[in-house]
């Protein structure tokens, strides 16, 4: 591990003098390497599928880690993306010059070596080590022993054609022991050769890393995201937006858990609403009031209201107003996503000044959670946190900045 940590820090610094059009070209080859072993990282996927259904992983996880031709091909053309965007790298922020004729720039630089460490999702491996390239970052990842098969098929891609674009292999490594210990390792910083670690996955692991790092976090506890349906709401948005932001993937961080639906409308919308969420296979819990207008849900329990399901359960309550659904999201949200669904544009941005979570939508599903959506081309997670990143996190976010001051001979008196 250290040495793992000493080569990232070489190739960090290696990196950084590479220009953008070299990051440009080593994330192009990359993508046409993963199009080129999909056929080997199919292979080693379904590897990792029998072997997680052996072991009883929920249907949540299997998504997560399942991959097919067309979720491969989604991969490398995320890696074209993150390559087409603009160089993050050397821009500059600010510049200004002081009456003593000092001229003063902020320039975004690396951040230098950053650790990932994820569960199940192999696709975070191209998108995390892509990101990590495009803004000239070194990369660490480690990788759930549930994906294990799949991320070495991915990372082989990689490293091969950054060694055939002359970019420093090691720019991106995997660690290959499923030993716990080799998180502690990360943990703890590799001997000051590791700067920031961002962890994605369940809630056992973020908490584990929020309490041992002893280097920087990027990253987010829960996904508890909330849709409102406001007085104002259209039905067929209502029915539309709701079923998509909790059905299309229930296992993802921007999944709806929580439906809140102003009383002034709960009689006409929620029937509608919730007989679609119903006929799609999802799981109601409603409290009383929401369950006098549709018999069929399940009595939700307090416990429902700070639940991550990650799966086909939605809570609902039927609120007095919208202050009543602001002060439900208040009170249960984790800071992640959540949406309002009005044509009154007045709640919209009461809404999205009251509401401090990282992404608030008006009008769309919480699915948009996502840098792909942001074009970002994609992102190493959400970040929930209120200092350095917040929201998506793509390449422009993995940057620091420094002061660049020019003179032309001044001493300070």
């Amino acid at each position: 591990m250290l040495e793992m940590g000493r080569r990232a820090r070489a190739a960090s610094r290696a990196l950084g003098r590479k220009t953008p059009e070299d990051r440009t070209r080593g994330l192009k080859a990359v993508a046409a390497a993963i199009r080129e072993t999909a056929s080997t990282i199919l292979d080693a996927n379904a590897k990792d599928m029998d072997a997680a259904r052996e072991k009883g992983l929920d249907a949540a996880m299997l998504d997560r880690l399942a991959l097919n031709p067309e979720r491969l091909e989604g991969i490398a053309a995320s890696v074209e993306t993150v390559a087409d965007l603009g160089d993050p790298i050397g821009r500059e922020l600010a510049r200004w010059e002081r009456p003593n004729g000092l001229e003063i720039s902020r320039v975004a630089v690396p951040l230098g070596v950053i650790g990932i460490i994820y569960e199940s999702r192999p696709n975070v491996t191209a998108d995390a080590g892509s990101l990590c390239l495009r803004s000239g970052n070194a990369a660490i990842l480690r990788c759930g022993s549930e994906s294990t098969n799949s991320s070495r098929a991915i990372i082989d891609a990689m490293q091969g054609a950054l060694m055939k674009e002359g970019l420093p292999e090691h720019a991106v490594q995997l660690v290959m022991t499923t030993d716990r210990a080799a998180v502690g390792h990360m943990l703890a910083g590799l001997e000051g050769n590791v700067d920031v670690i961002v962890p994605r996955g369940g809630r056992s692991l973020v908490e584990r890393v929020q309490r041992d790092a002893r280097v920087p976090v990027i990253g987010h506890l829960e996904g508890l995201c909330h849709v409102i349906v406001d007085k104002d709401a259209d039905l067929d948005k209502a029915v539309s937006i709701v079923v998509n932001a909790k059905m299309r993937r229930t296992g993802i961080c921007g999944s709806a858990e929580t439906l809140l639906v102003d009383e002034a409308v709960a009689d006409d919308m929620l029937p509608s609403i919730a007989a679609a969420l119903m006929e799609a296979g999802c799981e109601l819990r409603g409290d009383a009031r929401a369950r006098k207008i549709v018999p069929e849900m399940k009595e939700a329990v307090e416990a429902d209201w700070s639940t991550e399901y990650l799966a086909p359960i939605l809570a609902v309550a039927v609120v007095d107003d919208l202050d009543a659904a602001l002060d439900h999201i208040g009170t249960w949200s984790s800071g992640h996503t959540e949406c309002i669904i009005t044509e009154d544009d007045a709640a919209a941005e009461k809404f999205f000044a009251t509401v401090d979570s990282a992404i608030l939508l008006h009008n769309a599903s919480t699915q948009f959670a996502d840098g792909g959506e942001f074009g970002m081309g994609a992102e190493i997670g959400i970040a929930t946190g209120r200092i350095h990143a917040r929201g998506p996190v793509g390449a422009e976010q993995l940057t620091t900045y420094k002061y660049v001051v020019r003179g032309s001979g001044q001493v300070r008196p």
